[in-house]
């Protein structure tokens, strides 16, 4: 008797990149949250001295630990801290600046306008399609996030210098992204996440403590929660930026900060009593049905071979 030759079957493989996102979209909405409770309590760019000098410090520690190895040339060495000003020191420097005269809300608002940007850039710079599809859904998510948040703007004054900080972190940003993707550094992106943080952390110190007083700080577990997640989240949020960065293009890793003011708004609501309204939560709509358009992935054409006669 015989027998049929067996095939063993491999297990199935667990898709994290769902997880992923989901933890970028927390931890990046959140971190508008502790950065408004930061900086009452700590001059904002002295909060973000510190905050990039000691997470570029841990994240590079931690690399032998995490089995990361320096694979960078000194070409990806100085892009990752030409970046690390742009998309750090800059992009966040100018927000929490804007953060003392703004609400969380219109921060997380205003920054996620950078899908629109990004795409119309991409479109130029790095020749991403700009199909008819992606137009689409960054009109819904733009639509979406205006709907959440324009009663906001009539109920509350909002400092127009606040404002103004808040709309050159957009600029920055949005020029970091289409840096990031035009000049493409290689090697390890947690070793160039670490790098990118400190690269910020030495630029932002000499400024930080020419500019403020180390006696604005006013000692609070306000200001070490803040600090500590600030620090520790925020260096997590980076690294799966790079990674989206990485896996998607530009156009459509960025449409996921359509998501941001919606989650900023709710935990600005938990944990800083800022008042909501459940209108808001309308607006989610337009903007998930907006970033589900922008990064489906574009449908195969199956070729037919000729009917013969």
């Amino acid at each position: 008797m015989s027998l049929a030759p067996t095939t063993s079957l491999s297990p199935p493989t667990f898709n994290t990149r769902p997880l992923q996102i989901a933890l970028f979209c927390a931890l990046w909405s959140f971190a508008f949250v502790a950065g408004k409770a930061g900086v009452a309590d700590c001059p904002p760019l002295i909060l973000l001295a510190g905050r990039f000098t000691l997470a570029g410090l841990l994240v590079l520690g931690l690399a032998p630990l995490m089995r990361e190895r320096w694979d960078l040339r000194p070409r990806d060495v100085a892009l990752y801290a030409v970046l690390g000003i742009v998309n750090y020191a800059m992009y966040l420097g100018l927000g929490y600046v804007g953060l003392q005269t703004v609400s969380a809300g219109i921060g997380g608002l205003i920054v996620s306008a950078n899908p629109v940007f990004t795409a119309l850039l991409a479109a130029l710079v790095l020749n991403e399609a700009l199909t008819w599809r992606k137009v689409a859904g960054l009109v819904l998510g733009v639509a979406g996030v205006a709907f959440i948040v324009w009663h906001r703007i009539a109920i509350g004054a909002e400092a127009w210098h606040g404002i103004a900080f808040t709309l050159a972190s957009l600029a920055s940003i949005v020029a970091g992204t289409i840096l990031f993707k035009r000049l493409a550094p290689q090697g390890s992106l947690w070793i160039g996440n670490g790098i990118q943080s400190l690269a910020a952390g030495l630029v932002l110190m000499p400024l930080a403590f020419s500019l403020s007083s180390i006696g604005g700080i006013v000692p609070s577990w306000r200001l070490a929660g803040a600090f500590g997640f600030l620090v520790l989240g925020g260096a997590v949020a980076n690294w799966l930026w790079l990674r989206l960065l990485k896996l998607y293009g530009a156009t459509a890793a960025s449409a996921w900060h359509f998501v941001m003011p919606p989650l900023a708004m709710l935990f600005a609501w938990l944990v800083l009593g800022e008042a909501i309204d459940a209108r808001d939560l309308l607006g989610v709509v337009p903007v998930a049905i907006g970033i589900y358009l922008v990064t489906r992935p574009a449908r195969a054409v199956t070729l037919r071979p000729p009917i013969s006669a």
